[in-house]
């Protein structure tokens, strides 16, 4: 196998795995605008890598591109030595392109439209590896209608790989040939030549400055074409740069540089294209962020409001969530002092009812006080079976149809402006959909509520029924009732019996008085309601905060997607796929400078966009 045939393979390698992703990206469909029309240009440049596959082992199309009267004509008649076109200095003579081959090439295997050129064999040294096509001047017309010269300039340059750019010095500046420059310049090697040396002054360095902004030019040629063509007419080499211009497309552009530089300019196509992209995906990426925020703003308030209801609805049985979780407490706490004080508080109702039993004194009295403990009984009853029902009837809150309505017209008026086609439009003149939409939303932020707060009481209590929190209250209990006891014992024990028996006192002491313990045992009580009024604030505020918490975790899990979900999985796919076309331009333009020194210093090209834009 060749070096010639290997580097083909690694060509088609390179441009196959770049063309491979770009290929993936094109069959992507993505609902937006701007994506459409940019997969559309993409996709339009990638049928061009076949085209190159079937020309690797063609010659290189060379063509001239000029203003009027700049001497192209003329320029390649001189090149085969022959007079192959007309020329002329002031008026447009070459209207048909004229495509120039060596008898030893086959017309058809370039793969151009035949009907459009006047095809000329011409046996001359410099045919040998390339083609030579005059083109129609640029600025003969005022618009590209069908069969004006732009138009068929425009048609021709696509075929092309590189462009002989042919200025004089009354030319070089014309706005409208460099504006048509920087249309056809993408996809071509670009060789720049100031004809009319015989007459005109040397402009190179003051043309290069005035192009090198937006194009890389490494050498500028400066010719005399009609002494060339008098040169080869008199079968001489030519002198001088036009020498070396024929040596530059005798050898330079042959078989050695032809798949080098056919890459170059398909990789500069690429990455154009995919910069027309980037920067359309830019200048409307934010439209998509702004709808982006305008659903988060719409699924927060719903998550809120739902929210909102539920942490309301659930408070309002507080007590009752607190009684249970007191009893939990107590019946994880065991025996003790402190749990022995909740237990009391928390069936104080109870044993206070008790009480008015000892208050009858006949059957009657009894029966009455039975008959309205048996109705507290009952109505607590049905309080407790209507906290257990309260989420069942959660149901019964909701998304109004006043914050649907203006969800809808929010979202409708950043979607005008985003350029997404959705789907669901009629959704949003109708609210049939919203109410139904809405419908699933509160069934799934309400579908684990029942099971969720047995967890947190389970929890809590757990929590509350640590062995630290056990000692630090029982301590605190005891303490007091410690005092009393050692009060007690000490009027007892000592003052009063001891210490007289021992000497210790002169007399026995009186024992305490029901004046002693009337105020202790009311401090008793106070200080015991005291324990349990802190113990019960931090169960209350532990449940409060985790009904809270609960609510939220339930709106940021089910409520991920809002009333428009389809719309949020075609934005979040609209930004990735934004990060996808960041990526490939970087991949391309990576590329593009990897091969970019391929053209041995002589050949010039459009300048790449980040360098050119510092």
């Amino acid at each position: 196998m060749t070096n010639q045939q290997l580097e083909h393979i690694a060509l088609l390698a390179e441009v196959d795995d770049l063309t491979a992703r770009l290929q993936k990206w094109v069959d992507d469909d993505v609902n937006w605008d701007t994506a459409q029309r940019s997969r559309a240009l993409v996709g339009r440049l990638l049928a061009r890598v076949e085209t190159l596959r079937f020309r690797l082992e063609t010659p290189l199309v060379v063509a001239t591109f000029g203003g009027t009267g700049t001497g192209k004509s003329t320029m390649v008649n001189a090149l085969v030595g022959a007079e192959v076109s007309q020329t002329g200095r002031q008026r447009p003579t070459t209207t048909t392109p004229i495509l120039l081959i060596h008898p030893d090439l086959e017309a058809e295997s370039l793969g151009l439209d035949l009907s459009q050129f006047h095809v000329k064999v011409v046996d001359a040294p410099v045919l040998r590896d390339i083609v030579v096509i005059d083109c129609p001047d640029p600025d003969t017309s005022e618009g590209a209608t069908d069969g004006s010269n732009l138009a068929i300039l425009r048609s021709i340059v696509p075929h092309c790989d590189v462009l002989l750019y042919a200025s004089t010095q009354q030319k070089y500046k014309n706005a409208r040939v460099i504006d048509e420059l920087a249309d056809v310049a993408s996809g071509c090697r670009l060789v720049f030549v100031q004809t009319h040396a015989d007459l005109d002054s040397d402009i190179r360095d003051d043309w290069k400055n005035f192009l090198s902004p937006s194009y890389e030019v490494p050498e500028m040629f400066f010719v005399d074409s009609l002494k060339a063509w008098q040169e080869q007419l008199a079968h001489q080499k030519p002198s001088g740069d036009f020498g070396r211009l024929l040596d530059l497309l005798a050898s330079e552009l042959g078989t050695a540089r032809r798949v080098e530089i056919r890459r170059a300019n398909l990789i500069d196509l690429l990455q154009e294209a995919l910069t027309v992209c980037h920067t359309n995906y830019q200048r409307d990426i934010p439209n998509i962020e702004g709808l982006m925020q305008a659903l988060a703003e719409q699924r927060n308030q719903i998550r809120d409001t739902l929210t909102k209801q539920l942490c309301d609805e659930l408070l309002v049985n507080r007590t009752l969530w607190e009684r249970r979780l007191v009893s939990s407490v107590t019946d994880m706490w065991g025996f003790s002092p402190f749990s022995a004080v909740l237990r009391l508080y928390n069936g104080l109702g109870g044993l206070v009812a008790s009480f008015t039993f000892f208050r009858a004194r006949t059957s009657a009295q009894m029966a009455l006080i039975g008959a309205m403990q048996g109705a507290r009984w009952m109505k607590s009853r049905a309080k407790e079976q209507e906290a257990e029902s309260t989420l069942e009837r959660l149901s019964n809150f909701g998304i109004s149809d006043q914050q649907l309505q203006e969800s809808r017209l929010v979202i409708s008026g950043h979607l005008h402006s985003s350029g997404i086609d959705y789907e669901s439009s009629d959704d949003r003149r109708d609210l049939t959909d919203l109410r139904k939409r809405a419908a699933s939303l509160e069934d799934e932020f309400l579908g684990d509520a029942s099971r969720v707060i047995d967890e947190v009481i389970e929890k809590l209590a757990v929590a509350s029924s640590h062995w630290v929190t056990r000692v630090r209250y029982d301590i605190a209990m005891m303490s007091y009732v410690v005092f009393l006891l050692l009060r007690i014992g000490y009027n007892f024990f000592w003052t009063s019996f001891l210490a007289p028996a021992f000497g210790q006192r002169p007399e026995a002491a009186p024992l305490l008085s029901v004046d002693f313990y009337i105020p202790a045992l009311l401090f008793l009580v106070i200080w015991s309601l005291l324990l349990v009024s802190l113990f019960t604030w931090r169960l209350r505020r532990g449940l409060t905060q985790q009904v809270q918490q609960f609510a939220t975790q339930m709106a940021d899990s089910r409520l991920i997607h809002g009333l428009f979900p389809s719309l949020e999985a075609t934005c979040r796919r609209i930004t990735k796929d934004a990060e996808r076309v960041s990526g490939l331009l970087d991949l391309t333009t990576s590329f593009r400078r990897s091969i970019a020194d391929t053209s041995g210093g002589f050949l010039g090209g459009r300048r790449d966009t980040e360098t050119s834009s510092a």
